[in-house]
């Protein structure tokens, strides 16, 4: 989006001169994330986590290339590499829980970067390929994670493989030729470890480009903001540097904190303790569960129980699938003209429900699957995809928003105590 009152790159150094000639990178971050890149001035901190996405997948970069170093992705010796990390490698331990525990962060910030995407209407035009490019990332990163898990070679990384991998099977003709393709036999072994350590080393990188794309898409149209409403000039915005790169300072601080609390006062608290054994292939172990961030597709995907028509598991596969899939057609599934669920009351009512109906797929993931869990997790699926797929369109259809602001300043002006531009134009 070109902004006619940003402020334009002019270096003043000879030095700063003749490299903006020949290779304008200074001039490049500066109307990415400097004072050249305006952005609507009532950012809350929600804006805040797509920095410390990229915060993290810094940090999952570099303890993985140092990790990598010393890892060895074969069978009969992944387990003991892993733990002549944590024992032996200066600073391993560091090392192997800052990649572990960054992992949970960097998807639990993407969730709440997500949620907040869906709240505010960051998907709608003219901002629908930030949004897919978006989901392409998240698909990036569960494949990415899921690969991770497998490469410790403990117990549950064996069985986790195991049993995500054999529901390809499923598919009909082709499903077990696509199982052999992806493990490289008939089982989870070296075959498998060295084709998930190279795609886990590779994917990073991938992503990391993608993001570059997402970065790109969103400076064409510019930044939404909780009002939904377009900025109008140059009053509603405010330079990138030096406002908001102090917030996002701030909200790093944060993230950092909880990080390091994390990792030195309860490293093991989002593992499995069964991942600390062994692979052992002839030894299944009582309950087998992906990492939490996998828990509300895992309970979709065992939701499944009966063959009507496809058997149940390829039933399972396609809806576990299908539920990341339906996301990339989210903007054209939400057809109403406002943004902000902040003025769309019946909509936002919707999305509270679609939040403790996730949080309750994630409860099924991880508990055993008994008879009462199985039917809420049906029933917590099957509202899933209604949300999406009826509700959403139903709503977006008929709802009768709240008046917007006329101005993004006008909504700041208000919401301090201000007075509207409107406000004074009645009271003259």
């Amino acid at each position: 989006m070109s902004f006619p009152w940003a402020k334009q790159y002019e270096p003043k150094q000879p030095l700063m001169r003749w490299l903006d000639e020949k290779l304008p990178v200074p001039r490049l971050v500066y109307n990415a994330v400097g004072a050249g890149y305006p952005v609507p001035r009532n950012l809350n901190y929600f804006w805040n986590f797509g920095v410390l996405a990229g915060a993290a997948l810094g940090i999952q970069i570099i303890t993985g290339v140092v990790l990598a170093m010393h890892y060895a992705a074969n069978g009969g010796v992944a387990f003991g590499s892993v733990e002549s990390i944590m024992r032996d490698v200066n600073s391993g331990w560091l090392l192997r829980y800052a990649h572990a525990n960054g992992a949970s962060m960097f998807l639990l910030v993407v969730y709440i970067h997500i949620g907040r995407g869906l709240y505010y209407g960051s998907y709608k035009a003219p901002r629908e390929m930030v949004w897919l490019l978006g989901v392409v990332i998240f698909l990036l990163m569960m494949a990415t994670a899921f690969m991770g898990y497998v490469l410790p070679w403990g117990q549950m990384s064996f069985w986790g493989a195991q049993v995500i991998t054999g529901f390809f099977s499923a598919i009909p003709l082709v499903g077990e030729s696509i199982r052999i393709w992806l493990l490289g036999g008939y089982a989870p072994d070296n075959a498998a470890l060295n084709r998930f350590f190279s795609l886990h080393y590779l994917l990073p990188f991938v992503t990391a480009g993608v993001i570059i794309l997402h970065i790109w898409a969103l400076h064409i149209p510019g930044s939404n903001n909780p009002t939904g409403v377009d900025v109008k000039g140059k009053q509603d915005t405010v330079p990138f540097h030096p406002y908001y790169t102090a917030k996002d300072a701030v909200g790093l601080g944060v993230f950092l904190l909880i990080f390091a609390t994390l990792i030195f006062f309860s490293p093991n608290l989002l593992g499995h303790p069964d991942n600390y054994i062994e692979a052992n292939p002839l030894s299944t172990p009582a309950h087998i569960v992906p990492e939490w961030y996998f828990l509300p597709f895992y309970a979709i995907l065992k939701s499944f129980t009966a063959d009507f028509i496809l058997p149940a598991k390829l039933w399972g596969v396609l809806a576990m699938f299908g539920s990341i899939l339906l996301l990339f057609f989210l903007p054209w599934l939400d057809t109403s003209p406002v943004r902000s669920s902040n003025y769309r009351p019946k909509y936002r009512g919707f999305l509270i429900v679609l939040l403790f109906d996730v949080l309750l797929l994630g409860y099924v993931g991880g508990a055993e699957a008994n008879a009462r869990n199985v039917i809420l997790g049906q029933l917590a699926s099957a509202y899933y995809f209604l949300h999406f797929l009826v509700i959403l369109p139903l709503v977006s259809s008929s709802e009768r928003p709240r008046a917007l602001p006329n101005s993004i300043t006008e909504a700041v002006l208000t919401k301090n105590g201000g007075t509207s531009p409107a406000q004074t134009a009645l009271a003259n």
